[in-house]
């Protein structure tokens, strides 16, 4: 994909407002960078003044926008001063009661879960749950391609015939037929999707995304909205004299679901994701403990490997394998299964890759030949398979600064994904669609969404979509700036200096992790490694070297040329992170950017 970046450049608008940093206004990937402002740059000298805390720590809080007397809190957040009452959401009492009652009556519990990180991870909290009081429940995801996303009416009367509780996980919110034809048994949903004006006739529906709540947590994603639910349980048990199963030990499955779903780490979130890394370094879980060790994981996870390598692992059975695969591997307490599961899981990540290398090209090509400077980006194409499209309607966003959609065909239907950008909401312009007609059906939340569509009313609805997302404002910026923290020399990026900075996270969607620029330095090796990837090693000539890698630079210009750079002299952009091998801890920058001295 050689012309990515001049895609990017096509997009770009005039008139950026911030300044060049280092006088960098297009790099290798057609980006500004654009350094801290003078706010934030007052804010960090005031905090550093008044704790005495290192100066890139201070930088960072400064950016996360917390003052130096939030400090102390923000740097040891306590999930129990941030907890929110469960019961301030709608529907919470009668839920938890009602999932109590099955419980003690020995009922037969079914439970109906996405295809996700977040549903399958739902339902591994519940049936983990259930297992510690000596019940068992029967999981139930639809396959992506023969059922789509959310209940069904065959799926959901079947289960009703056979069962007398069916809770619905990350899904449900907007069943109001499927839900409907489970006459037979009590629905509970527990979901964090976009709601419509009307909910349907379940016995219980905890949705912090209800239009009838405040929105105060409507960044809860579906795994945060079960915990919760449990907190209840386990507060109505206590009452009545009883003590239940220990939720803080599950807290691994709801940081995974919470980063995985790109949810915001800000608040409650923030505090759920920092204990549950906690939780997942003791490995107590098989499931997380086999993903891990096929991932060739060598240090206790971070926020950055549960969204890029232990999530797509989990998803990939939903995306192109078996749907349940991901869900039934973290709720196993078998090792010797869980290793099997993982392996699977982890073969068919692989598969899934390629997968999506093939639709993205085809997606980008197509993409261009329509325009990049629209207020939407989308593309279609028939057998495109729709485990990936989200993926790669992820790629087009980051790499344009706009909502794309992205939708496979399978005859006269398609089935797509979408992703959104800052400020815009899509879930709920997909939701619109839908209720007027141009959509088979389609909803979600603000970053993301589904949709079904019918071949002739593709144009329609595409259009029709791109006009809602202009009055949000989409489309009116160009590739999306890329943002640094600070200057640092090389013999400045220490393991000692990772690990202050990192007291400030977890990072994450909403909370960035730092970045800085390496300016003014010489790349001393650089080879391409992998499908795409580059690793370099460069210096200052100050006698410090650090080695970077750059995944996926030979998908754009930036590959080509940093490995052809004959010791020329570079701008450097990247995050840092801890490399450790066998041992031995090292510093390595995952380099996102570069530029030459006066782009």
């Amino acid at each position: 994909m050689a012309g990515d970046g001049n895609a990017i450049t096509a997009v770009r608008a005039a008139g950026q407002e911030s300044p060049a940093y280092l006088g960098v206004s297009q790099s290798l990937t057609g980006r500004r960078w654009v350094g801290p402002s003078a706010e934030v740059q007052r804010l960090a000298e005031a905090t550093q003044q008044e704790t005495g805390l290192a100066p890139a720590l201070c930088g960072t809080l400064a950016r996360l926008g917390v003052t130096p007397e939030m400090v102390e809190g923000f740097l040891e957040p306590r999930l129990r001063d941030l907890l929110p009452d469960p019961r301030s959401l709608r529907d919470m009492e009668r839920a938890a009661s009602r999932v109590l009652k099955a419980v003690s009556g020995k009922e037969r519990i079914a439970i109906f879960a996405d295809y996700d990180v977040d549903g399958g991870a739902s339902a591994a909290l519940l049936i983990d749950w259930l297992r510690q009081q000596g019940r068992a429940a029967t999981l139930y995801i639809p396959d992506r391609i023969d059922e789509g996303y959310g209940p069904n009416d065959t799926a959901m009367a079947d289960l009703a015939a056979r069962h007398d509780l069916i809770i619905c996980v990350d899904c449900g919110t907007l069943s109001h037929g499927p839900i409907a034809a489970a006459a037979d048994a009590d629905v509970v949903v527990l979901d964090h999707h976009l709601a419509g004006e009307t909910l349907p006739e379940a016995h219980a529906v905890v949705n912090p995304n209800r239009q009838d709540e405040d929105g105060a947590l409507a960044h809860l994603g579906a795994a945060a909205v079960v915990f919760l639910m449990l907190v209840e349980c386990g507060r109505q048990m206590r009452e009545a004299g009883q003590t239940g199963p220990d939720l803080m030990a599950m807290l691994d499955l709801v940081a995974l679901a919470t980063v995985a779903d790109v949810a915001p780490l800000r608040g409650v979130n923030r505090a759920l994701v920092r204990q549950g890394l906690a939780v997942m370094a003791r490995r107590a879980r098989p499931g997380l403990v086999a993903l891990s060790d096929v991932a060739r994981l060598e240090t206790a996870p971070s926020s950055y490997h549960l969204g890029y390598v232990l999530g797509p692992r989990v998803n990939a059975g939903g995306r192109i394998g078996k749907a349940d695969l991901g869900a039934r591997l973290l709720a196993t307490d078998n090792p010797h299964e869980a290793a099997a599961m993982a392996e699977e899981l982890d073969r068919l990540n692989t598969e899934r890759r390629e997968v999506e290398a093939v639709v993205r090209a085809q997606a980008l090509s197509q993409a261009e030949a329509r325009g990049l400077d629209a207020p939407l980006v989308w593309a279609a194409g028939e057998g495109w398979h729709p485990g990936v499209v989200g993926i790669v309607a992820s790629r087009l966003k980051e790499m344009t600064n706009r909502p794309a959609i992205v939708i496979g065909f399978d005859g006269g239907e398609g089935k797509g994904s979408g992703r959104s950008v800052a400020g815009v909401d899509l879930g709920a312009s997909i939701q619109r669609l839908a209720s007027e007609g141009l959509l088979i059906k389609g909803g979600g939340h603000k970053m993301a969404a589904g949709l079904t569509v019918a071949q002739d009313r593709l144009e329609e609805a595409m259009a029709r979509l791109s006009e809602l997302l202009a009055k949000q404002g989409a489309g009116q910026g160009g590739a999306a700036d890329l943002t640094l923290d600070g200057v640092l020399m090389c013999g400045a990026a220490n393991v000692d200096l990772i690990e202050a900075v990192d007291r400030a996270g977890p990072f994450g969607a909403g909370a960035p992790a730092p970045r800085y620029a390496f300016p003014d330095v010489q790349i001393l090796h650089a080879k391409q490694v992998g499908e795409g990837h580059l690793k370099l090693t460069f210096g200052d000539g100050l006698g410090a070297r650090i080695d970077a890698i750059a995944f996926g630079a030979f998908d754009g210009p930036m590959g080509k040329a940093l490995s052809e750079h004959r010791g020329q002299r570079v701008h450097l952009a990247g995050r840092l992170e801890i490399n450790e091998y066998r041992g031995r801890r090292s510093v390595q920058l995952r380099l996102e950017d570069a530029a030459l001295p006066g782009a």
